[in-house]
């Protein structure tokens, strides 16, 4: 005797709760995404994907609350992709002859290892900052944000963002000489 097979097509009703409960809530759920998510890069993708999983989830049991669950699977996605990339980040390439496969003005590997840990030694550095100052600094020096916008994102004047950051660099160098790198 064969098992029951699952039922591939949804029914009329399965349909109605897809569209009634869950399809509704779609132009929220991408207004969520973006304000709460601005750096998350496909987030037709993440809709998709999350229509995909609360249908899944409905096949096995009744969803009573759609949209929370909807919401929730959402969010979920973004955190564990963005995790993804920073485990493991991969590059994406379209051209791979464009790829420098051979090429002789590379470092050499002791080259490497000093910008290495000349890296390392910066992050440390920044990591001593204290938090506002640092908070300040990646905003303004790694992420590029303006400074105008910085001031207004933390309720500072522009003057303030400036002296924090003028500190931070001034530390940051400070760090690294003690440490004999000099920047």
């Amino acid at each position: 005797m064969n098992p029951p097979t699952p039922q591939l097509l949804p029914n009329a009703d399965e349909n109605r709760w897809f569209s009634e409960e869950v399809q509704v809530h779609e132009p929220s759920l991408r207004a969520y995404l973006r304000s709460q998510f601005p750096f998350a890069p496909d987030i037709d993708d993440v809709v998709q994907e999350s229509f995909l999983r609360l249908w899944r989830v409905r096949m096995g049991q009744p969803v009573r609350y759609a949209k929370a669950l909807l919401f929730k699977v959402a969010r979920h996605l973004v955190i564990d992709t963005a995790r993804r990339k920073q485990i493991s980040p991969i590059d994406h390439v379209t051209d791979l002859a464009a790829l420098p496969v051979i090429d002789d003005g590379r470092p050499s590997p002791a080259e490497a290892a000093c910008k290495r840990d000349e890296v390392v030694l910066l992050a440390a550095a920044i990591d001593a900052l204290p938090p506002r100052c640092r908070e300040i600094l990646i905003l303004r020096k790694l992420r590029g944000v303006p400074q105008k916008a910085i001031a207004a994102q933390l309720g500072l004047s522009e003057q303030t963002v400036q002296v924090q950051v003028s500190r931070g660099v001034r530390r940051c160098e400070e760090f690294l000489r003690a440490h004999g790198v000099q920047p």
